[in-house]
């Protein structure tokens, strides 16, 4: 008998294995433990957003919607602190 699935919140974070894999194969990629920290904080709210929004809303115009938003969201911080699209304090280099 197949078992439903079930979220597990640390699922998102396996992702981090490949800047961390480029970190220890190349120089180019220069992570420190703090962008470790926060890229996985990024994940983890977008994995727990999106299991939410999946679990809590039927109606699917409103459940993409919301989806979508916060896929946005995520890419617009992950730019934010990558690069620095808007110039704020946090922007990357």
């Amino acid at each position: 008998m197949l078992r439903a699935y079930q979220f597990k919140f640390y699922h998102p974070l396996l992702l981090l294995i490949f800047p961390l894999m480029g970190t220890f194969l190349s120089s180019q990629v220069n992570w420190t433990w703090f962008d470790y920290l926060v890229m996985g904080g990024l994940l983890l709210s977008l994995g727990i957003g999106a299991h939410f929004i999946l679990k809590r809303f039927n109606k699917s115009a409103k459940k993409w919607t919301y989806l979508f938003t916060l896929i946005l969201v995520f890419l617009l911080i992950w730019a934010e602190l990558a690069v620095g699209i808007f110039g704020s304090p946090l922007a990357g280099s």
